[in-house]
């Protein structure tokens, strides 16, 4: 059954929501997923196509995980999505990223399609409905979703100029984690300090900035797994600095990584106008992405859990993160190029990946490849 809705995708949907600019593609799906998810039956009927394999499933800190792999930020901004990822097969949702006000966001067009490099340009800027809202929409899903379906707020500072200051962004991330404090609905909060389109940059990816922000999020004692998305650009050597500030307040992992901004290290198959503004997804974030993870691991496996992202368009992509060091996975471009069933192809595939290198569960493959990496 997923090889037919695989083959329905590629051959007949794909070609038509490619057809169209992918600004209005987003808003349609989004919107369409959030009316399957509400209509009853739905979510359940499309559960029947995602097989659950025992050899994912994972708990962790009191959370179910049916899959390692999830729906990373980017794609349901405003919480909309929820129950039919889950239906879909994703272990976890990231929603977001979110502010404590609502944002409109950079001018569209957001999205910019380059097909046979298997990326898109993004240049939202943070539009969202605001933390509140946000909030309130997850707290209406089911309870059986909120207490099985792990869902990560990805919280940013607001993109206004308001908030553009040191001590006004950190508020911003303050008042939001507050919020994800108190609300059931949310299972973790992951700290975006690396949008590539936000109005005045990524401020805290500097040592003292980073020290200060995480000060304020350690005072506000939010009681779950906090994360850290870090930037896929800078050196080693100053990603190194930022996770030495990380691992000294209360941050549980980091997700490595955001999108790629230099388009002098990126190899495009695609005519992409100087005129597009924004960072690159997919497949050019693929290799810098997985090196990420493997030193973060093996610098600091013992201290950090790793959510590796970028470029994971097939198991393999996914299964090279675990091996890399990757507890967690997160996708996007390969659910926009792919399709739903892309989700339930990932699963089955690390599954059979397990299988050929004599593992029994998903989680002995964590790492295994990040030995003798300097």
């Amino acid at each position: 059954m997923t090889h037919v809705r695989s083959f329905l995708y590629r051959t007949v949907a794909k070609p038509i929501f490619f057809a169209l600019p992918p600004d209005i593609v987003h808003a349609r799906t989004i919107d369409g997923l959030a009316v399957a998810g509400a209509t009853p039956g739905v979510s359940k009927l499309a559960q029947k196509g995602a097989r659950r394999y025992p050899e994912l499933y994972t708990e962790w800190k009191g959370m179910k995980f049916t899959s390692p792999v999830g729906l990373s930020a980017g794609l349901d901004k405003n919480g909309r999505t929820v129950p039919m990822m889950q239906a879909f097969g994703f272990g976890f949702s990231e929603v977001g990223s979110v502010t404590a006000e609502p944002c409109a966001g950079n001018a569209k067009p957001w999205f910019y399609r380059l097909p046979k490099t298997q990326s898109l340009v993004v240049h939202v800027g943070l539009a969202n409905q605001g933390v509140k809202k946000i909030v309130a929409r997850l707290e209406k899903n089911s309870l059986v979703v909120q207490k099985e379906y792990p869902t990560i707020l990805s919280l940013a500072r607001t993109n206004s100029r308001e908030a553009s200051g040191v001590d006004e962004g950190i508020a911003d991330y303050v008042a939001s984690a507050k919020a994800a404090k108190k609300s059931p609905a949310v299972q973790m909060i992951e700290l975006n300090i690396s949008c590539p389109n936000a109005y005045c940059g990524e401020a805290y990816t500097t040592p003292e900035l980073l020290e200060k922000l995480l000060a304020a999020i350690d005072a506000v004692k939010v009681g779950k797994p906090v994360f850290i998305k870090m930037p896929l650009d800078i050196p080693w050597t100053a990603t190194k600095k930022l996770l030495d500030v990380i691992v000294r307040h209360d941050v549980t992992g980091v997700t490595m990584a955001n999108l790629a901004k230099n388009r002098d290290e990126v190899i495009l198959q695609d005519v992409l106008p100087d005129t597009v503004e924004g960072g690159l997804s997919g497949a050019p974030t693929r290799a810098k992405s997985t090196e990420l993870v493997r030193k973060t691991y093996k610098a600091y496996g013992d201290k950090l859990v790793i959510m590796g992202v970028g470029g994971v368009l097939s198991a393999e992509d996914a299964y090279e993160k675990i091996r890399a060091g990757a507890t967690f996975v997160g996708l996007v471009t390969g659910l926009i190029f792919n399709g739903p069933q892309f989700v339930e192809e990932v699963n089955r595939g690390l599954v059979k990946l397990l299988q050929r290198d004599g593992f029994t569960h998903i989680s002995q493959a964590v790492g295994v490849d990040a030995k003798g990496v300097q």
